[in-house]
């Protein structure tokens, strides 16, 4: 790990401002849970780091529209035993409980979640190409050990994946995130924040330089009935997603009033496409209805070498989390067989 200076930030502004002082290599820390291991690998090589932890955005507050606004610094295992959170947005919840460990959910905060940083081997390996980690270098990945790599909204540049199993809950929810800079407050829809890599995989989100995240908002719709987060993955305890899904559906009697459908580990970004949500709209919450939804998310899908069974084991696994969701049975971080 290199040199660097160190201060701790009062408030957003300061906090901002001291990153914009730093220069193009000042990064702001919080719970460390990424960065850190980012820094030791000398991948980010930063010469400032500008501690936020401290800021006064610890609070989960109601909001007016009857949703709720988690500010940016709560930790995820705080976010995910608050009975407001538990209750209301029970998906949100699970797919905490899904990821990392209690140790590290703990530590990490959400708005950290948010801007964690891909888990693709290539990009944590210094001696290999990588776009993401080095424009213009190549992408090892494509001709490489692919397994675990992106089936949807890939590239000729990049074919690594969003690691986050929050974000693909808050993309079913169809939550909002707030952030602030020197123009002040605004609002991101959350299937805008994050950018699929196109020819510049080393830009995750559209988050300015001189921005930063103040708090994620829920909308007061949270399927809090019907709903399921399915994570599938090598091993049952602290390993991150080859497919994972996040289902939430509104019934009304037999018919399906609204659905959600979010995709983890398969994309850039968590994957939604509200294509396959319109076409589960007026229908019955069957497994042939199901079945034609997830060919319709997966219509584009793409396996390389070594992961064209992940488009197999998706389309499977939207099935049985909508099921779940149908019957009001969600999946158990607990117990992870999968029912």
């Amino acid at each position: 790990m290199r040199p660097f200076t160190y201060e701790r930030a009062t408030d957003a502004s300061a906090a901002v401002a001291a990153v914009v002082g730093g220069g193009p290599t000042a990064r702001f820390i919080s719970g460390g849970t990424n960065l850190l291991d980012l820094m030791k690998l000398e991948i980010e090589r930063p010469t400032h780091l500008v501690d936020i932890s401290r800021l006064p955005l610890k609070k989960i507050d109601e909001l007016p529209d009857g949703g709720l606004r988690i500010g940016a610094q709560v930790s995820n295992a705080e976010t995910a035993a608050d009975m407001r959170v538990r209750s209301r947005y029970p998906v949100l919840c699970e797919a905490f409980l899904a990821g990392a460990s209690g140790q590290l959910r703990n530590k990490a905060s959400v708005g950290g979640n948010l801007l964690q940083r891909t888990r693709c081997p290539y990009f944590y390996d210094t001696t290999t190409a990588c776009n993401k980690r080095e424009p213009g270098a190549g992408c090892a990945a494509i001709a490489g050990i692919n397994r675990i790599h992106a089936i949807l909204g890939a590239s000729e540049a990049c074919i690594a994946t969003h690691p986050s199993d929050m974000c693909v809950a808050l993309a079913a929810l169809d939550a909002r995130v707030r952030v602030t800079g020197p123009a002040g407050e605004r609002t991101i829809a959350f299937n805008d924040f994050h950018r699929l890599p196109g020819n510049t995989p080393q830009t995750d989100t559209n988050l300015l330089p001189d921005e930063i995240v103040i708090a994620i908002e829920l909308p007061a719709q949270g399927f809090a009935e019907n709903y399921s987060y399915l994570k599938i993955r090598d091993r049952l305890s602290y390993a991150f997603a080859l497919v994972s899904i996040a289902a939430a559906l509104e019934l009304e009697g037999d018919t399906i009033k609204q659905a959600r459908l979010a995709l983890g580990g398969v994309a850039h970004k968590p994957w939604r496409d509200t294509a396959a949500e319109t076409a589960l709209r007026g229908q019955a919450p069957t497994a042939v209805n199901f079945g034609r939804a997830a060919d319709l998310l997966l219509r584009d899908a793409r396996g390389y070498e070594h992961n064209a069974f992940k488009i197999d084991l998706a389309r499977r696994g939207i099935v049985r989390t909508l099921t779940q969701a149908a019957q009001a049975t969600p999946q158990s971080q607990s117990v992870k067989k999968i029912r």
